[in-house]
């Protein structure tokens, strides 16, 4: 793929220029949230590592590899014009397909807790849906720029975008990974919203979209069960309601400012998944509701400054830029926002992970470089002389 862009390009990458500088709010953001997010790897995954490996600190060892290999990837992300993205946008859908159909082949995709959703690549275990889903937000930032007169004015302008998804999401729910879907169909629908689809006809696909979702969650017996604990996780406590009552233990524990980094009892293999899924629970535990409310604030200045860089593209012309920063801001955001409320019990287990602090190669690459993405926008933005920010911006 890296050989396609280049291509695209001539065989000639320009590197940035220091001198146009970088978002001090959204990498000062990134930076605290990756610094805390080894600090909490390492606090929650002690127990379970010491069991597994012998090693207390083998997953933060592990997690430094990812943090260096995603800024690597992060800084080759900002590297590659935004132009060649564009051009590459339908062969990376394929890619996205091709990478979709891989994981489900039997000798390359790895099953784990009854999930094919995995790749291995020696070094880590590539979770397939994260590369393919990064594809096809810039598919969709793509069909947008191109096609946005359609989009705001016809039923095949919204229509298309959908159909072409309907392949991918087909393929995540084989594997299955319902969380993932969710999360590309609410970016992809953030996208097209902000891409001027007319609002009637997309509250009508988003209706429907929103009941086959729902459908889905009742159609297989296991995302039932998910659904009956989260509404109820003491009723079955011992088994399919243990993961979230022990969530919610902890975070009860925590209170105003928690127990005090590294005291959770949560952590010693009582709460299944505590390094990834359920990360946010034991820092909720050992930092409290002022630890919650500084991590929801770093989030927030990621989102705020993700989509004004978008907006700032956008108003002077730039749209797939423009609707790429919003597609991949929208994920980040959405994606935390659901892993805080799987955690508090406002939502039946996905499977996702906290971007930026859970545990996981894949999820941590694929963030790196959609920031690297975003960041790269953000260039071309003060490269082009173009400083508008939506709140300097009078429509």
């Amino acid at each position: 793929m890296s050989a396609v862009l280049l291509d695209r390009l001539g065989g000639a990458v320009p590197l940035p220029s220091a001198r146009h500088g970088l978002d001090a709010w959204l990498c000062g953001a990134v930076v605290v949230l990756l610094g805390w997010g080894l600090i909490m790897v390492a606090s929650a995954s002690v127990a379970q590592a010491e069991k597994l490996t012998g090693d207390a600190f083998h997953f933060f060892y592990r997690q430094l590899l990812f943090v260096g290999l995603g800024a690597a990837l992060g800084g080759l992300m900002y590297c590659l014009p935004m132009r060649a993205w564009q051009h590459t946008s339908v062969p990376l859908y394929l890619f996205a397909l091709l990478l979709l159909v891989l994981v489900l082949v039997p000798g390359i995709g790895i099953t784990v807790n009854a999930a094919r959703r995995w790749i291995d690549l020696g070094v880590f275990r590539l979770q397939a849906s994260e590369p393919a889903r990064l594809a096809l937000v810039v598919f969709l930032a793509g069909y947008i720029s191109r096609r946005q007169a359609a989009l705001q004015n016809t039923l095949k302008g919204l229509l298309l975008p959908l159909l072409a998804l309907l392949l991918p999401c087909g393929l995540l729910l084989m594997e299955p990974d319902f969380g993932a879907t969710a999360i590309l169909m609410g970016v992809a629908f953030l996208m097209l919203f902000l891409g001027g689809a007319r609002v009637g006809y997309y509250l009508g696909f988003a209706a429907l979209g929103g009941g086959a979702l729902a459908a889905l969650a009742l159609a297989e017996p296991y995302r039932l069960r998910r659904v009956l604990n989260f509404m109820n996780p003491w009723a079955d406590v011992e088994n399919g309601g243990w993961q979230l009552a022990q969530s919610l233990i902890a975070v009860g524990r925590g209170e105003w400012t928690g127990v005090g980094l590294g005291n959770s009892v949560q952590k010693l293999l009582y709460l299944p998944e505590m390094h990834t899924d359920f990360i946010f629970a034991i820092l909720a535990e050992e930092l409290g509701l002022a630890g919650i409310g500084v991590l929801i604030a770093l989030f927030g200045v990621i989102v705020w400054r993700g989509f004004a860089i978008g907006r700032t593209a956008e108003v002077n012309g730039r749209l797939f830029p423009a609707y790429l920063a919003y597609g991949l801001t929208g994920w980040i955001g959405l994606q935390a926002l659901v892993n805080m409320a799987v955690n508090l019990g406002l939502l039946p287990t996905k499977g996702l992970t906290l971007p930026l602090l859970s545990y996981g190669g894949s999820s941590l690459l694929t963030v790196c470089a959609m920031l690297g993405l975003i960041l790269r926008v953000d260039y071309e933005n003060r490269a082009a002389g173009f400083s508008v920010t939506p709140a300097e911006y009078q429509p």
